[in-house]
């Protein structure tokens, strides 16, 4: 097949019209880094190399975060906000998976977080503790606190959440809820403190989890009432989540959700380790985060003065595309 054809089908958000101009460029080239041409032919087991910005991440990678717990066989790292657990989508950006991979090449998530949260995530640095600790994350042995900002002031101290979290049947193909048929869940949440903000009302929380399903603290939280401070998809209308992914987070968006990013973080953990004990790590919010509870007349349009880490390419990715986890 015609590489520009080739190249238009393998990632199907970009036009023909667009590869050819970029082949044009020399943005594709062999493994040998010679420049192609549109017309060359794609054969089986060739290597291409793609330098399009946009869609290859442009730049040096993120620095490698921090880690929080270490032996031979695992390791806790602490995930910045902002950075994907995996690539995913025709984008492709620095994610977790492949950061980690630098400095342990048989490493694997043993779980993931959304982009936006921030937090502890688990990395096995073999396949047998892999599947240990995968085991262990499904079942009631694994202890998985977060911190949380929502909009709102709950007049309870302390809620239990166990409604059943299946697929939402709104236009966003991601988002899930509250549902008869759904699977079982729980969320525990407690009131660490009240206060007023620009955009209202805002309650700091921590949330532990027995369960982990799909965007499960959003979930809850959203269906009872109080969505996450800055939640693109969850306590608001739908139509924010799909402007953002088709246009970009804009300041209008931001302040109707109140913040550049939903305020979760993964605070605590507790893993049985595969050779015996357990594994007991513990992490504080990130400074935007923390800055919003400290100083909340920040609020909404907050930014980091320094561009994301995570995808320095010009385009970017979709915001929301790997919303995949609690």
């Amino acid at each position: 097949m015609r590489l520009d054809r080739f190249l238009a089908r393998r990632f199907r958000t970009w036009t023909r019209t667009t590869f050819s101009r970029c082949i044009r460029q020399g943005l594709v080239q062999d493994e040998d880094g010679r420049a192609l041409r549109a017309s060359h032919t794609v054969r089986e087991g060739e290597i291409l190399l793609l330098f399009i910005p946009g869609l290859a991440a442009m730049g040096p990678p993120p620095p490698f975060p921090e880690v929080a717990w270490e032996d031979e066989r695992v390791a806790v790292v602490v995930k910045p906000p902002g950075m994907m657990c995996h690539p995913a989508g025709d984008r492709h950006v620095y994610a977790l998976v492949g950061v980690v991979r630098t400095r342990w090449p048989d490493a694997d998530l043993v779980h993931r977080i959304d982009k936006d949260t921030s937090g502890l995530v688990c990395i096995s640095k073999d396949s047998e503790a892999n599947i240990a600790l995968k085991a262990s994350f499904r079942s009631d042995r694994t202890h998985k606190a977060y911190r949380a900002i929502v909009r709102g002031r709950p007049a309870w101290e302390r809620l239990e959440m166990h409604g059943a979290i299946g697929p939402a049947s709104g236009p966003v193909r991601i988002q899930m809820a509250v549902v008869d048929d759904g699977l079982p869940s729980f969320t525990e949440a407690t009131v660490l403190g009240r206060k007023d903000s620009p955009v209202g009302p805002i309650t700091s929380l921590r949330c532990r989890i027995t369960t982990g399903r799909t965007h499960q603290i959003r979930v809850h939280l959203s269906h009872a009432g109080f969505p996450l401070l800055g939640d693109r998809m969850y306590g608001e209308r739908c139509e924010v989540f799909l402007e953002a992914r088709d246009h970009g987070l804009t300041d209008a968006l931001i302040a109707e959700v109140g913040a550049p990013r939903h305020a979760l973080h993964s605070a605590e953990l507790r893993v049985p380790h595969p050779d015996g004990g357990l594994i007991e790590v513990a992490s504080e919010p990130f400074a935007d985060m923390a800055r919003w509870w400290a100083t909340p007349e920040v609020l909404p349009l907050d930014r980091p003065t320094d561009p994301d880490p995570c995808d320095p390419g010009t385009a970017g990715v979709p915001p929301g595309s790997s919303d995949d986890a609690p």
